[in-house]
């Protein structure tokens, strides 16, 4: 007898949000692993209230075609980043200090870490897990707005730096309280709509490859895009 729907989401809602909390304030290594460790359980949560594997998007037989959407999805990206990142308007754009680093710091972040301790685990948990438990009582269109909405939300934290930490940012809205609350209403609002293109990826693909290509791009090209623009800027 599997728990009640609206139990079994709150469940996996209050294990992630525990892991987004001992990512921001647990000490190295644990604050690393809080995050890739909150999706393995939330899958195992998912696993033991009847959640099957096509639900989560992991069947094997969806790996073709969603390595296909990937390919596009990041062929894309790249395109859509070259070009920003080449043009002076949008430039200071990739201007985070955040990823102020050498060209071999970076791209061991954008390969490994990113993947790894981002991409991977909040795939799982955002289009994978959350999708399929709201989905099968609620439908899909309940299940992608539940879910994207909880992924802006679960980006607050992360966001709380944004103001100070990327020069495009701080220029036009300046470094105060202000600035910090609306580069964080900013950042909620760009990763919910984020995370509805990514679930709409999801169900054409059937695959959770295809939103995990999609989000590595965009994440993993924009790291190395900015160790680049950082080095030609001096």
């Amino acid at each position: 007898m599997h728990p009640r729907p609206a139990t079994q989401i709150s469940a996996i809602v209050a294990v992630l949000a525990a892991a987004n909390v001992l990512a921001r304030v647990a000490p190295h290594p644990w604050s690393d692993i809080a995050v890739p460790a909150g999706a393995l359980a939330v899958v195992g949560l998912s696993r033991s209230f009847g959640i099957s594997v096509e639900a989560l998007g992991l069947a094997r037989s969806t790996w073709r075609t969603g390595l296909r959407y990937a390919g596009v999805a990041f062929a894309l990206v790249v395109v859509v980043v070259v070009v920003a990142a080449a043009l002076p308007l949008t430039r200071s754009a990739f201007l985070d200090s955040r990823y102020r680093k050498d060209g071999w710091a970076a791209l061991r972040y954008a390969l490994l870490a990113v993947p790894l301790l981002t991409v991977i685990p909040e795939e799982l948990a955002f289009r994978g897990v959350l999708p399929a438990v709201i989905g099968r009582t609620y439908g899909r269109r309940a299940a992608t707005v539940g879910s994207s909405v909880l992924f802006g939300l679960w980006h607050i934290s992360s966001s709380l730096g944004l103001a100070s930490d990327n020069a495009a940012v701080s220029t036009h809205l300046g470094s105060g309280t202000s600035a910090q609350v609306l580069s964080v209403l900013g950042a909620v609002a760009a990763t919910t709509v984020a995370g509805v293109v990514f679930c709409q990826l999801r169900w054409r693909s059937g695959s959770l490859l295809a939103p995990i290509g999609l989000h590595w791009a965009v994440n993993g090209v924009a790291v190395l895009a900015s160790a680049v623009v950082w080095r030609l800027t001096g």
